[in-house]
């Protein structure tokens, strides 16, 4: 499929998304399946994180007695596991919680997926939320490219924010994908134990994807 598109008659489609929880590999590989084809832009390649957002603002939500659409939750790192790094410090509103239901909420908001699947006992999983995420991030990048200022999301791409290649961060959209990158911004000690813990995870899986390129003919 990434060949495809990378090829000339899907110039006008040549915007990638990726919503699965192997983001933090597969945009890697869309990356360097473009380069092979000479189609590479590294600001209309998007690990589509919304999801994660999501499930933060709700969280947050439920605990404070807050309407979830007018909670921001920034996520930043990757999409699997401990890779997903909510900052609740940058919420807004802000909201304050203890340690312990701060690191209970944070766990809750990493292992959401897997909820969500012992729910349903193994016969599926978050359908609903994952369509209504990838919905929310497509009618943002719309928006955008139809000149809308302002708008933001968060989402996995090529980044220079730490010391991995790629790293999801808040993003400031426009008509030709990234317009800026808006960085991580002031974090507590917790959440920047969390990027520290995260990085040498995302590093394996973004260098797994570039890997498994290498070895396609």
């Amino acid at each position: 499929m990434l060949s495809a598109l990378a090829r000339p008659a899907s110039a006008a489609l040549r915007r990638s998304f990726s919503t699965s929880a192997q983001v933090n590999s597969t945009i890697p590989i869309t990356a360097e399946v473009f380069k092979k084809h000479g189609v590479y832009n590294p600001n209309k390649i998007f690990g589509v994180t919304t999801l994660d957002i999501v499930r933060a603002n709700t969280f947050v939500a439920e605990l404070k007695g807050l309407d979830p659409a007018r909670v921001n939750v920034p996520v930043i790192g990757g999409h699997a596991g401990k890779t997903i790094i909510p900052l609740i410090s940058q919420c807004t509103p802000k909201v304050d919680f203890p340690q312990d239901q701060l690191t209970a909420l944070t766990g809750r908001i990493q292992e959401a997926g897997t909820e969500v699947v012992k729910a349903k006992a193994g016969a599926g999983s978050a359908t609903l939320s994952m369509a209504y995420a990838g919905a929310r991030f497509v009618f943002s990048l719309v928006d955008a490219m139809n000149g809308k200022e302002g708008v933001v999301e968060c989402s996995f791409v090529k980044s220079q924010e730490t010391e991995c290649t790629y790293f999801s961060t808040p993003l400031l959209l426009g008509k030709k994908g990234i317009e800026k990158n808006l960085g991580i911004g002031k974090v507590s000690s917790f959440e920047e134990k969390m990027i520290s813990d995260a990085i040498p995870e995302l590093k394996a899986s973004i260098k797994k994807g570039e890997d498994f390129v290498k070895t396609l003919k």
